[in-house]
């Protein structure tokens, strides 16, 4: 049999999938470095050299599957509520798995607070510091807060606990009732 090719990239990428898998099955602080280096059958050292530790590599876990430019750049802040619903209702399975298992991924590690300081700081960065910057007025920070909420909210009733009729409503009636919550959560407060 000839050797095994060494492969950095296909090493990284066994790790951050067994990462994923131990993540998405226990909490962070349940999950150990050398749990996901027996599951890919290499020694621990490695995966610190890969990954530095246990907190870069839960970090870096968070970032998988997530695209930079999820936000288009050429929506505007009128046009965010539509955008935001078309999102939280996608048709792709595909996606909407990836993100339903990373949303149970934080959910099951929020209770850790090394895990729920990495999750708060992803969220910032990734999500609500570029809504916030769409939104014109006063306490953009919270509306773009309230409007996470809803779309998370959504998404684990729909997806990971299945609640009816929420998991099996129509796609369309779902956007347009989105769109309002959505609109409603990001509309400044001007305490009329």
């Amino acid at each position: 049999m000839p050797p095994r090719v060494k492969n950095a990239a296909a090493t990284r990428e066994a790790m951050l999938a067994a990462a994923r898998q131990r993540f998405l099955q226990e909490s962070y602080e349940n999950v150990g470095l050398r749990d996901i280096a027996r599951d890919v059958g290499v020694d621990v050292a490695l995966v610190g050299r890969y990954f530095g530790s246990k907190e870069e590599l839960f970090k870096e876990v968070l970032r998988v599957g997530k695209k930079a430019d999820w936000l288009d750049p050429t929506v505007t802040s009128v046009e965010l509520p539509a955008y935001l619903a078309s999102l939280s209702t996608e048709e792709d399975d595909a996606d909407r798995r990836q993100h339903a298992e990373g949303l149970l991924i934080m959910l099951r590690s929020a209770s850790s607070p090394k895990a729920a300081e990495i999750i708060r700081e992803a969220l910032r960065e990734s999500v609500l510091e570029p809504i916030a910057r769409l939104l014109p007025g006063k306490d953009p920070e919270i509306r773009s807060s309230l409007a996470l909420s809803v779309f998370f909210g959504t998404t684990v009733l729909r997806t990971i606990m299945a609640v009816g009729p929420l998991s099996g409503c129509d796609t369309n009636a779902m956007r347009r009732s989105m769109q309002r919550l959505l609109d409603a959560a990001l509309t400044e407060d001007t305490g009329a």
